[in-house]
């Protein structure tokens, strides 16, 4: 198979850094500031991005929203996407919703509440839109181009990875008065069901295994995404700051930092 690309993506890409800008522009504007800097947009993965600015701001959710919304129609690559408002000092999730194509399934929550004046960073993550290889270029040989889509797809559809078999029966986990159901995705704190995701999962499994012991951030990420072929930073962050906000119902739980290490599960008695 043999194929060439034109410029078209590069100038799709760069137009979406100018667009992000955009976003950063009207949101400080929004905020009473005409004068301050949104600061150079940061790309930290394949397909996302950070919004920064140099000094603190508010806003309002629902015109963040907005905004992201009329200023990304006009980036032909935007599909569906992500936005998590992040502190800059925690990492920790401010304000998040998630926007589809399909209008249904839009994740918008409580767009009423105005946020404090706080430094913040804008984390925008987009569905990846995969490679169009016909569109630009030119390819030779049908066999080899059906075997190459054969090895994307099964790529595409490897299942996550599940607990090893020597481990299914380690699967429920007693954190202080939090019961901790591995298998089934579930948190139980004083009689109230909490959902996890199978990231989210994963993450904890790690954490109960070796409680109040510190686990380097290194493992984290190697553990959790390794087979699927890419790391993101501030991937892990995000997962951290959803885990300690359904831990919360118990005080004698939480997930802390530890500066230039990693983190740690610590329950008291």
């Amino acid at each position: 198979m043999a194929f060439s690309m034109t410029g078209n993506d590069d100038f799709d890409i760069a137009r979406r850094e100018v667009l992000l800008r955009r976003i950063g522009h009207e949101l400080l504007l929004q905020s009473g500031d005409s004068t301050s800097r949104v600061l150079p947009v940061k790309k930290i993965a394949e397909n996302e991005y950070q919004i920064r600015f140099e000094n603190d701001l508010t806003f309002q959710p629902e015109f963040l929203v907005n905004t992201t919304q009329r200023v990304l129609t006009k980036d032909p690559l935007a599909g569906d996407y992500i936005v998590n408002v992040l502190n800059c000092g925690n990492s920790s999730v401010a304000y998040g919703y998630a926007i589809s194509q399909n209008k249904k399934d839009d994740i918008v929550p409580c767009k009423g509440r105005k946020q404090p004046k706080a430094c913040y960073i804008i984390n925008v993550k987009f569905k990846p839109t995969g490679i169009n290889i016909a569109k630009n270029g030119y390819l030779l040989g049908s066999l080899p181009f059906l075997a190459f889509v054969g090895f994307i797809f099964l790529r595409a559809v490897k299942p996550r990875r599940s607990l090893p078999e020597d481990d299914q029966n380690t699967s429920m986990f007693t954190l202080g008065s939090v019961l901790f159901d591995a298998k089934n995705r579930k948190l139980i704190i004083h009689g109230e069901t909490i959902d996890l995701t199978g990231t989210e999962t994963r993450v904890l499994r790690i954490f109960a295994l070796s409680p109040n012991q510190t686990i380097e951030r290194g493992r984290l990420q190697k553990e959790i995404w390794e087979d699927e072929g890419v790391i993101v930073g501030r991937s892990l962050d995000m997962f951290i700051s959803k885990l300690r906000k359904k831990l919360e119902l118990d005080p004698n739980i939480n997930i802390v930092v530890i500066r230039g290490k990693g983190y740690k599960l610590e329950v008291g008695s």
